[in-house]
């Protein structure tokens, strides 16, 4: 029987009205063309400032994927999680803004994040993207190693100081790092980042963790050429694997742009390269230690068969959970509820300065295979199973 099937502990904190609104709005997202459609006007009537916006907005797609719009309206969620041994990630969700105010006050914001933080179990990780911090065509020439113009050398000097202030401030208060992976055309000069500040700050734990997406080609021997620089420099790894987030906008422009498409053929290919990526992890747990950012239920099992193999603790210091807040509780509160290290991403913001991270999100439900109808499998049987009592 699949160990991920136990609704009653999935959603132990859910009320039946709760479930009711959430198998409604998996089941819209299910619908593609209407999912389009409605992220759409959405990010048109948020655009245009129509008042009506957030009134819906907080009560449909926000309630089910939302903290809330602020660090402590969060805190009721951080709470509730926490009473069932899960670990919240703060994650900013602010998205599409690319002016030095904006970096400078998300700046600001993580690292208030982490004084929030400090000496709460309850959050275990600060996370941010590296396009919060600077423009992603500045990303993509410093990747590209294309000469720079003099306020371009400064622009990115100011990336440069933001990325090593939020990771020294984690570093002054033992507070772990995680930098999200983004599109792969900026990625390079991302990864570079992260490697000087973990050699930095990594130097007695992993404090700094970068983001693989493993539903990219190369990555693995990515892993595998960085953690012989690791050696060299003698510093620790943190890796969060993911299978990634951005497959439709990496095809379409690789076809645009003739170049070769970075992303795995199909999903098996991707499936067993994620697997792969927890190979790797697992036989370096020496120096490397891994977040495993990951809906699927195959995958998750995987890595508790190789923690059970190598004798490891389900608490283990270097092995880590996560899925993102309002899907795939069934895995999330299994893995804590057995004593595993399980966390949510737990994402914050002014509502209409998150519409476009929620409705990235519905658009990518969307186009994960299966994902949206286990969503609504589960739900329904629990709903039965409540019926029947």
């Amino acid at each position: 029987m699949p160990i991920f099937n136990d609704t009653q502990v999935a959603f132990a904190d859910k009320t039946d009205a709760q479930l009711k609104k959430a198998y409604w709005m998996f089941k819209m997202i299910e619908q593609p063309a209407l999912t389009n459609l409605g992220t759409s006007v959405l990010n048109f009537s948020v655009h245009h400032n129509f008042p009506f916006v957030n009134g819906i907005v907080k009560n449909t797609l926000f309630e089910q994927f939302v903290g809330g719009e602020t660090r402590e309206e969060s805190m009721k969620a951080v709470q509730q999680l926490f009473r069932r041994g899960v670990g919240s990630i703060f994650d900013y969700s602010i998205e599409g803004k690319e002016d030095e105010a904006t970096f400078d006050a998300v700046c600001q914001e993580i690292k208030d994040i982490i004084k929030f933080s400090v000496g709460n179990a309850a959050i275990p990780f600060i996370v941010f993207k590296p396009t919060a911090f600077g423009r992603i065509d500045l990303y993509e020439a410093v990747g590209k190693n294309i000469e720079l113009t003099s306020s371009q050398k400064e622009e990115w000097a100011r990336v440069v100081k933001r990325f090593d202030e939020v990771c020294k401030l984690c570093h002054e208060n033992s507070k772990k790092v995680m930098i999200d992976a983004e599109e792969t055309w900026m990625q390079d000069a991302a990864d570079q980042l992260c490697e000087q500040m973990m050699e930095k700050y990594n130097q007695e734990t992993p404090i700094v963790w970068n983001t693989i997406q493993m539903y990219r080609t190369g990555r693995l021997e990515y892993m595998e050429e960085h953690l012989h620089r690791a050696k060299e420099k003698n510093y620790f790894i943190g890796y969060k694997i993911v299978r990634g987030a951005y497959m439709e906008k990496e095809r379409a422009r690789a076809a645009e742009k003739g170049y070769q498409d970075p992303i795995q053929p199909n999903k098996d290919a991707s499936d067993k390269n994620y697997n792969a990526g927890i190979d790797f992890i697992m036989n370096h747990l020496d120096k490397v230690s891994g977040f495993f950012g990951t809906h699927n239920e195959t995958s998750s099992e995987l890595v508790m068969d190789k923690m059970r193999a190598k004798f490891l603790e389900n608490n283990d210091p270097h092995i880590y959970f996560g899925q993102l807040y309002g899907m795939s509780d069934n895995i999330t509160f299994y893995l804590s509820d057995k004593g595993y290290n399980a966390t949510k991403y737990l994402p914050y913001g002014p509502v209409k300065d998150v519409v476009p991270y929620l409705t990235r999100r519905a658009r990518e439900n969307t186009s994960v295979a299966g994902q949206t109808g286990r969503e609504l499998g589960l739900i329904q049987k629990e709903l039965d199973r409540r019926k029947r009592k």
